[in-house]
This record gives structure tokens, sequence and C-alpha cells, in this order.
């Protein structure tokens, strides 16, 4: 029997029978943070990576020597942009990709929510964690701590999907997400996992063996290389907390506020607080925390109220209470948590006026945030370049690859050099003062200094040539080098 032919009002979103079509707010918010990263962050960030980012894109660049890969540090960010550096050694497409990549990440993290929390609150979280000024900047860039945010907010949706709504998919998807996350960042991993599996210790034990899974799993690649490297996983735990100045008690909250809004890294943390307008929001959150956990408790609704809070502190622990530096970057996953309990709390609003006024403020808070995006941007850029034009000031020196870099700023230096990097004093030590001579002996090797800093012990005798592209900073090249011009 065939079908009548449909008549036009059959199609439309009126006809009976038929829902209308919801208008898909979360891929909107996603869609609307890629925009924002191609028009504010890529243009000014094209053309060169900064410090961190060279450490992590050079380890599978097959073109550069892979920078010395410090015991804190995991490969997850180093395993993502390989495939893309691999086929095309651009800044710009890596940019690009990472955009593309991080805002669909945006939109399937907070996805998971929806059967939890709904669709307003999902997409209003989303919109609050992604009109940060950081969660802006950090897309396209090689960095690994919104990616653990992206980790952290989809392994707690999962989590209490398989809980609350007895999924049994969720609980792979759970293992998954844990096991992602661990691959970006693995103490970060550790520290999520702890609320997770102490709450399912009292409510939802099916879900401990696919928590233990997904992290054993994760962790195992920095397992493998903690014995590699260092001789056990306790030497690179106390390599680790060397690194980061010895890891104890630090509190750690003045530098957190004095880098909220910039430098991208704090360290020693001399900055003092720029702005102090642009950053009530920071001291909003745990009001607004408070308030969105006693309306879950009156709601009875505590879990997927309490569960992001109690994952958002513990992944906060290392980095307000063990450190004694600081990034904006570093509280990320804590951030995206804190964003849907904060969203449920206002999409619960039910005053015509309350809303307005809650509009107002979330848009001014949006124009706070661009407006330190746009300083920290052009920040970054230039001291990205600066980078850029001493790497080019040694080409014009002779140094060519084969080669090696060493000093201050070596790192980004020399990958935009094509050289090998080497220190033999700081964070990132991967050498002696007797290696540098004897590398310096068969390729062109510098050493660099800034403005007002000696040379060390072994390079005295070298050539200093100042780069004129970067003034202040001068490179020692050894008598061996440079060959050609």
């Amino acid at each position: 029997m065939s079908r009548p032919p449909s008549s036009p009002s059959a199609t439309t979103s009126d006809a009976p029978g038929r829902r209308p079509r919801a208008t898909p707010w979360l891929a909107l918010v996603a869609l609307a943070y890629a925009l924002v990263q191609f028009v504010l962050v890529v243009p000014p960030l094209a053309h060169a990576l900064g410090w961190d980012e060279t450490v992590y894109v050079s380890q599978y660049d097959p073109r550069i020597p892979a920078a010395f890969f410090s015991a804190p540090r995991s490969r997850g960010i180093s395993f993502l942009t390989a495939p893309f550096i691999a086929a095309a050694p651009s800044v710009l497409v890596l940019r690009i990709a990472l955009t593309l990549l991080s805002s669909a990440a945006l939109y399937a993290a907070f996805r998971v929510w929806r059967p939890v929390v709904g669709v307003r609150t999902t997409a209003l979280a989303a919109l609050l964690f992604s009109g940060l000024w950081i969660t802006q900047i950090s897309g396209p860039q090689a960095m690994p701590n919104l990616w653990v945010a992206f980790g952290s907010v989809a392994a707690t949706g999962w989590f209490l999907r398989a809980v609350i709504r007895r999924e049994r998919r969720a609980n792979w998807w759970l293992a998954g997400c844990v096991a992602a996350t661990a691959l970006f960042r693995a103490p970060d991993a550790v520290w999520l996992a702890l609320p997770l599996i102490a709450t399912a210790l009292f409510r939802g034990r099916r879900t401990l063996p696919y928590l233990a899974g997904g992290l054993a799993a994760g962790l195992a690649q920095w397992v493998a290389e903690a014995y590699i490297r260092f001789g056990s996983v306790q030497n690179r735990l106390h390599v680790s907390s060397a690194t980061e100045g010895d890891m104890g008690l630090h509190l750690n909250f003045d530098n957190a506020w004095a880098s909220l809004n910039g430098p991208l890294l704090c360290r020693p943390c001399t900055a003092t607080l720029h702005s102090p307008g642009l950053t009530l929001w920071w001291l909003a959150l745990p009001v607004l925390a408070a308030a969105a956990l006693a309306y879950a408790v009156r709601e009875r609704r505590l879990l997927p109220t309490a569960l992001p809070l109690a994952a958002a502190a513990a992944l906060s622990v290392p980095y307000l209470l063990m450190i004694d530096y600081s990034a904006p970057r570093f509280l990320l996953p804590a951030y995206a948590l804190l964003a849907l309990p904060v969203a449920g709390l206002i999409t619960r609003i039910g005053s015509h006026r309350a809303l307005i006024a809650v509009g107002l403020l979330i848009a001014a808070q949006f124009v706070s945030q661009a407006t330190v995006l746009s300083e920290v941007t052009a920040s970054t850029a230039t001291t990205n370049q600066r980078y850029r034009a001493a790497a080019a000031d040694l080409h014009a020196l002779g140094l060519r690859p084969p080669c090696l870099v060493s000093g201050p700023r070596a790192l980004p230096i020399a990958y935009d050099a094509g050289c090998a990097s080497a220190q033999v004093e700081g964070n990132n030590v991967s050498t002696t003062a007797a290696g540098i001579v004897d590398r310096a002996t068969n390729v062109p090797t510098a050493v660099l200094t800034t403005k007002g800093q000696r040379p060390p012990r072994f390079a005295r005798d070298w050539t200093p040539y100042p780069l004129h592209h970067t003034p202040g900073w001068t490179a020692w090249l050894a008598p061996a080098g440079p060959r050609g011009s």
C-alpha cells in the first residue's frame, strides 16, 4: 500500500503528533567557543609555540630533536598533537586542529550531563566555563590542563549516569574517560579518582572495577616510563616533587589570586594582581558553590551537585595547597566542574527580574574575560615571537641542525631553530657542563644569556654575539661552531 503524498503542513514542527524541534543550545555554545578562538586567539598565536608547548610537541615531531621531558609531565598532549605536527609542520595548522578538537570536546564532555541535570543546565555550564579567558586561550594551545578538564567533566558525568540511571554502557565510558585523563596528567587523574572511588564505596560499588581499570590503563604508560627513565615510580615521584619545588604544605591561594589575569606562568610568583575588579567571579565561586549545595540538600538531589563539587575540590588540592607557584590553567578542571552546580543554581531561579539581573551579570563577566583575553594573548604572542626571532638570529650566525642550544629559554628557541636543547641547572637539568663541552666539539653549540647574566664557567671563553632582534640576549658560540653561514 503506497503512502499518500505529504502535504507541506505535515513537515512543519507544528504538525500534530510532532514536537517542535529543540534549539541545540550546547552545540551553539561549542560553535561560539570555536569562533572566539578563531577570531581572538589563533591569529596572534599562529606562527610560534610557547615554552611548554615546544616540549610537548617536540616529543614526536620527526623534524626536531625531542626536548627534555621532565618527571611531572605526562604524554597525552604529545600523543594528541603528534599526527598533526607530523603531517604538516605548521603552527597554524596545529592551532586550527586544536581549536576544532577542543570545541568538539567541550560539546562531548558536557553532553554527558544532559540526562543528569537537563538541557538548559548543561548548556549554561558549558557557556560559563567556555567564557573564561583561560579556557579560550587554552583551546588552540598544546597544553594538557584543558583536556584534563574535559576528561574530568565527562568521567564525573558518566559515573553519575552509572550510579543514578544504571546505564550499563556508562561504566565503560567512565573507564575510558578516567584513562584519557590519566594520559594527559597522571597525578590529576589520581586526585579525580579519589572522590569517585569514595562515593562508589557507599553508592555504586559496581563502578569500582571500571574506575580502577580505567585508572590503571591510563597510568600504564606513565608507570612504565617511571621504571625506564627513573628506576621506579617512587623515584619519579621524588624527582617530580623536586622539580615542582618540593611539594608539601604550601598555602598557594595568594599566588593563584595574583596570576588570575595572567601571566600564563607565575614562577617565581612576583606578579601583582592586574585589574582586581575583573576577578570578582573567582571570589564568588565558593559562595555560589555553597548556595548550590544548600539548594541541592533542600531538593534532595544531593549527589549530582555534591560530586562535581568534591571532584573540583580534590583537583584543586595540589595547586592550592602543595606548590609555591601558580598558573591560571592549573585550575581549569575545577572551573569546569564547578560550572555545573553553579549553572544548576541559576536555571532554578524563578523570578523574571532576577533572571534578567543574572543575565546582565553574566554578560558583564564575558566582557571582562574578553578584555583579559586580549591582553594576555597579545603578551603571549610577543613572548613567543621573541623565541622565534632569537632562533632566526642563531640561524644568521650559522647555527644549523644538527646543533645544540643551552641556557635560559633554550627549549623554545632550540625548537624554532631545529636544534637540540640541554640544561645544566634549573628544573630541566638534562646534562652536565662536561656533556655540553663534549657535544660542542661535534656540533655547533650556543649558550644563551639574558641582560646582565654571565655565561656558565665552561663557556667563558666562547665568542659572544648579541641577538639583535631580542635586545639584551646574547648567544655564546663554542669555538667549534658555527659552521657555514
